[in-house]
């Protein structure tokens, strides 16, 4: 990053976060700073995508899938699996997979995984972990730079871990796919694009995000907040343990997503912190305690994409 945040710039994102489409006035009044100090701040915050303001469509399931490829073919993986529009992140990693992605569908998935992701260019072998429960997605992480009451104050709904996804029309799905490019695009805007009156776009979007058909993400690459190390834990526990466990680490501000999952771990845990020291304090903590019974940890190399968006390759 070019440029180092000063406290008033992390605090307008922290603030993103809580709420990606508050107005710079709501977001002012909260954290007791001018409006047009805010809104100055803010717009270069976005124009130099320090953070981004994306929706992202909810499925009524979700994977990961855990990659292994050829040599020399993890970057073309990369790019292939990321272009797919049902993929929400995707990770080069360091260890026994090489890529790691996320991947959210409704209906039969059989397709996709016994035809499409087999012939992804550059892949030899992947392991499926079908996502039994979000205890904290990304929509969750906070840099922490707000208190309880500024957070309190900004919040307009609970930061959600589950959804039924609905059948929508394609004026809804024209609606999200323009909440997707812009987040924060405003009513008459989005209006304007479907053809639509601002009360009626208001209406629907109200909807979309209140029912949990899709979230407003403030999207904030880790390294441009002070915490370059990025990591993924597969934690193995005993099945008693699970939820106290998840629940625990979600609490933990290192961690910016953890879910359970079938397979060979219980829990997958995305974790970003400013060194590999403090990395390294992190997984060996007590406040484990017994509950963890093998920790497998691959490093983020790079993210191709986050919270449903492409990142500069």
């Amino acid at each position: 990053m070019d440029h180092e945040l000063n406290d008033a710039q992390r605090r307008i994102i922290a603030a993103l976060q809580v709420d990606g489409r508050a107005t710079w006035r709501k977001i002012a009044t909260v954290l007791d700073m001018p409006e047009r100090s805010v809104a100055r701040h803010g717009a270069w915050l976005l124009e130099h995508g320090l953070v981004t303001v994306s929706a992202i469509r909810h499925r009524q399931h979700s994977m990961l899938i855990a990659c292994s490829c050829a040599p020399g073919t993890g970057r073309i993986a990369s790019e292939s699996l990321s272009a797919r529009p049902d993929t929400s992140f995707s990770y080069q990693t360091t260890g026994r997979e090489d890529l790691v992605v996320e991947l959210h569908y409704t209906g039969d998935v059989t397709n996709v995984l016994s035809l499409q992701l087999p012939a992804t260019p550059g892949v030899s072998s992947m392991v499926v972990y079908p996502i039994l429960k979000y205890f904290k997605t990304i929509r969750g992480w906070r840099l922490g730079s707000l208190s309880a009451m500024e957070e309190q104050a900004l919040r307009k709904e609970p930061d959600r871990t589950s959804w039924v996804a609905a059948e929508l029309s394609i004026t809804d799905e024209q609606i999200i796919e323009a909440l997707h490019e812009d987040g924060r695009a405003s009513f008459e805007s989005v209006g304007r694009r479907v053809a639509m009156s601002e009360t009626s776009v208001a209406r629907r979007i109200d909807w979309l995000s209140k029912s949990g058909q899709i979230s407003i993400r403030a999207l904030v690459e880790p390294s441009n907040v002070g915490l370059p190390v990025e990591a993924l834990l597969w934690v193995s526990t005993t099945p008693s343990q699970i939820e106290a466990l998840g629940q625990r680490l979600a609490s933990r501000p290192e961690v910016r997503y953890a879910a359970a999952v079938a397979g060979d771990c219980q829990l997958v845990v995305d974790v970003t912190v400013p060194n590999q020291a403090e990395l390294y304090r992190f997984i060996s903590d007590k406040a484990w305690g017994d509950a963890m019974l093998q920790v497998k940890t691959s490093l983020v190399v790079q993210a191709r994409k986050r919270g449903g968006r492409l990142l500069p390759a």
